[in-house]
């Protein structure tokens, strides 16, 4: 099954249609980092982070990870061998923190774009996380906790996300 994100506000799976919000400035077929959009294309999902210290692991049919303090995601273009991957926070690298004192990313779930062989400085760090006011991203897509947790129940690691 895979998930589509039909227009910029709404996520599709099977019969469940889900409020969403996307990157500040649309879609993009050739992404760059920091550009604020959302990759089109049609991508694998990662495992789940969440934070156990606020929440319980959530019922999903995903490989679930607690994010710990120290765990980063890099999005420096300075770091070939780093690049567009989770790392344990280094002040020497540009990063993503995942232990955040906001609710964006109590739970996330990597869409799998550009993680291969990452090629430098075509876009890092997109993800499915939280939102509570549905304000634009920086590139991820995000939903309310209530239809993440309910998505989580659905997919599997076999289901894939198509954003056109």
């Amino acid at each position: 099954m895979t998930i589509v994100l039909k227009n910029k506000a709404t996520l599709h799976f099977d019969d469940f249609i889900f409020q969403c919000v996307i990157g500040k400035k649309g879609l993009v077929k050739n992404k760059i980092e920091g550009d604020k959009k959302t990759p089109i294309g049609t991508y694998s999902l990662g495992d789940l982070y969440f934070r156990q210290d606020r929440h319980p692991r959530p019922l999903t049919k995903l490989k679930c990870i607690p994010i710990k303090k120290d765990m980063g995601w890099c999005d420096d273009i300075k770091s070939k061998n780093n690049y567009n991957k989770l790392i344990k926070v280094n002040k020497k690298l540009r990063h993503e923190k995942l232990f955040r004192k906001d609710i964006k990313y109590d739970f996330i779930v990597p869409i799998n774009y550009n993680t291969k062989r990452p090629k430098v400085g075509k876009g890092s760090a997109i993800f499915i996380h939280l939102t509570r006011e549905f304000k634009p991203t920086s590139g991820c897509i995000a939903l309310k906790k209530k239809d993440f947790l309910i998505l989580l129940k659905l997919i599997n690691k076999k289901t894939k996300i198509k954003i056109i």
